[in-house]
């Protein structure tokens, strides 16, 4: 069973990769608007009944899934109000039935995360729109996203589109299971690092 935990920051794409990848393997989407959104439904974002509760969601579902040897895709934007341990629980939650989480990570340059905030499809499932309250909360998100364990797989999505991104990490999880060696892309394909199939992550 595997957690494939794609993460980013605000508009890098997680959403639209996790839907491509979703079509490639098969797999089950648990995108991170779903449980955010039920739970922001009742509760203000960031507050400590919504924090609680969406981890909550989040464990769960995890635990299930592994305990029925259900893999999926997992996608999140790492920031303040999420509790700093949140990955270590996540392997805490999956390992004990045999489990594994893949790290990968989805990168955009500011300018570009600047543009795509601006899309009108972005009104859905209510994502961040505003640049300037971006701009706001850039270091915040920074400084969470330096704290995420290390990615197995790192993808430049302005370099590289929604489905080669997708179909590069489903041969990412191909090799892994086989146990074998990544190999660079010849053209690059926006894949910026790629660490050994098996390599343990922090």
């Amino acid at each position: 069973m595997e957690v494939v935990f794609v993460y980013g920051p605000p508009a890098a794409g997680k959403l639209t990769v996790g839907r491509e990848l979703a079509r490639l393997t098969g797999l089950p989407l648990f995108h991170n608007h779903l449980v955010v959104d039920v739970v922001g439904a009742v509760f203000p974002f960031g507050s400590e009944p919504f924090i609680r509760l969406r981890q909550t969601f989040w464990l769960e579902t995890f635990v299930e899934a592994a305990r029925t040897g259900r893999s999926l895709i997992f996608t999140f934007a790492p920031e303040p109000t999420v509790q700093a341990d949140f990955t270590d629980r996540v392997r805490a939650a999956v390992e004990p039935f045999g489990g594994s989480v893949v790290f990968v990570e989805l990168t955009v340059s500011p300018e570009e995360q600047e543009r795509r905030l601006r899309a009108p499809d972005r009104s859905e499932f209510g994502k961040l729109t505003s640049v300037d309250l971006l701009r706001r909360l850039r270091d915040d998100f920074d400084a969470s996203l330096a704290a995420m364990p290390a990615s197995e797989l790192s993808i430049d999505t302005e370099a590289c589109s929604p489905a080669r991104a997708a179909a590069r990490i489903a041969s990412h999880l191909q090799s892994r299971r086989q146990g074998g060696e990544l190999q660079e892309p010849a053209t690059g394909g926006g894949v910026r690092h790629a660490h050994r199939a098996d390599a343990r992550t922090r």
